[in-house]
C-alpha cells in the first residue's frame, strides 16, 4: 500500500511540474462565443469590459486618440519525454496554448472594434532540435 501511495504522489508532483500558466485568467477558460457575448461592438464600455475581465494588460492609443485595451494569457505544458533521463537533455519542449483578446475604444469608451485570437504552438528545448 505505501509503494502505491508513493508512486501515486510522484505522479502527482511530475504531472503539476509540468505546468505554468500566466495572464488572464478569465481567458483561461474563454472561447470566441463567451468573448462575443461580453464584448459587443457599439454597446459595450470601458467600464463593462473591466468588469468582466479586469484591468488590461496593456494600453496603447492610436493616432486619433482612441484607446486599445490588450489582454493575453498562456500556458505551458512540459512534454512527457522531458522526464526521461538523457532524452529529455537531447529531445524535450513544451506545448504552448495562447488566447490574446484587443479592444479598440472609440472616443465615448464604447467599443469600437475587438479580436479574439487562440492558438497552440511548441517550444523545443532539447539539444538535438
Amino acid at each position: 500500500m505505501k509503494k502505491t501511495a508513493a508512486i501515486a504522489l510522484l505522479a502527482a508532483t511530475v504531472a503539476l511540474a509540468g505546468c505554468a500558466s500566466a495572464g488572464n485568467q478569465v481567458l483561461r477558460n474563454a472561447d470566441q462565443n463567451q468573448i462575443d457575448q461580453h464584448i459587443v461592438r457599439g454597446k459595450t464600455t470601458k467600464s463593462d469590459v473591466t468588469t468582466f475581465l479586469g484591468a488590461a494588460d496593456a494600453v496603447s492609443f492610436t493616432d486619433s486618440g482612441n484607446e486599445i485595451w490588450t489582454y493575453a494569457f498562456a500556458k505551458t505544458t512540459s512534454k512527457a519525454i522531458n522526464f526521461i533521463p538523457v532524452v529529455g537533455l537531447l529531445a524535450g519542449g513544451e506545448n504552448v496554448d495562447k488566447k490574446t483578446l484587443t479592444i479598440l475604444f472609440d472616443d465615448k469608451g464604447v467599443v469600437k472594434k475587438s479580436t479574439y485570437a487562440a492558438s497552440s504552438g511548441e517550444v523545443r528545448t532539447g539539444l538535438a532540435n
